[in-house]
């Protein structure tokens, strides 16, 4: 079914470019956060509401092996060489958030481990760091783009903010998700359950 987006988008969210891959894929439909480091991005998820859109901005300086998952460390260094062309940075993929959860603890958190690419360390890492702001996982309705779009890469695309103004519009056209509407309100069903039960 082909979704009704907008036509273009000028705003992306950077996420580490394995989870770009495997959310562009489907295999994983969760972001997890806890705010940027840059002082205008500290309170930047309570921006990430409910049906905000944008385009999926890899990084790749943060990502580290000892953070993910073995099966996941292929898709790692996949995403490592296909980062080869200095100063462009590629989006392929278009994403709005269907729901979004607060989690303070490690243990509702570890119920959720198998839908997503980060193991305990990191997960342990994101709940401990300032424990009495929560953690926030967003679920992503995630569209690939049908002609993935190659930027310059800009300073102002820098620091530690997590969302970015591209100072342009990148053309979309029709998207259809990559997972279709029965599978993916199932997965969200499973992970909600998981955190309110």
């Amino acid at each position: 079914m082909i979704s009704l987006l907008p036509p273009s988008s000028s705003f992306a969210l950077k996420e580490w470019a394995t989870a770009c891959l495997l959310l562009k894929e489907g295999r994983q439909i969760m972001i997890i956060r806890k705010g940027g480091i840059d002082k205008a991005d500290k309170d930047f998820t309570t921006e990430l509401s409910i049906d905000s859109e944008f385009l999926l901005f890899p990084t790749y300086e943060h990502q580290n092996e000892s953070l993910i998952k073995n099966e996941f460390h292929t898709d790692l260094s996949d995403t490592i060489e296909e980062n080869d062309v200095p100063g462009l940075i590629n989006l392929s993929a278009f994403a709005k958030i269907t729901h979004k959860f607060e989690i303070q603890s490690t243990e509702v958190i570890n119920r959720i481990s198998k839908f997503h690419l980060w193991n305990e360390a990191y997960t342990d890492k994101r709940i401990n760091w300032k424990p009495r702001k929560p953690a926030i996982v967003a679920l992503l309705r995630v569209y690939p783009l049908i002609q993935p779009q190659a930027l310059p890469i800009l300073p102002e695309y820098g620091s530690c903010k997590s969302i970015v103004d591209l100072g342009q519009e990148v053309p979309m056209g029709e998207l259809e998700p990559v997972i279709q509407d029965a599978e993916y309100q199932s997965i969200c069903k499973e992970i909600q359950d998981l955190i309110t039960n």
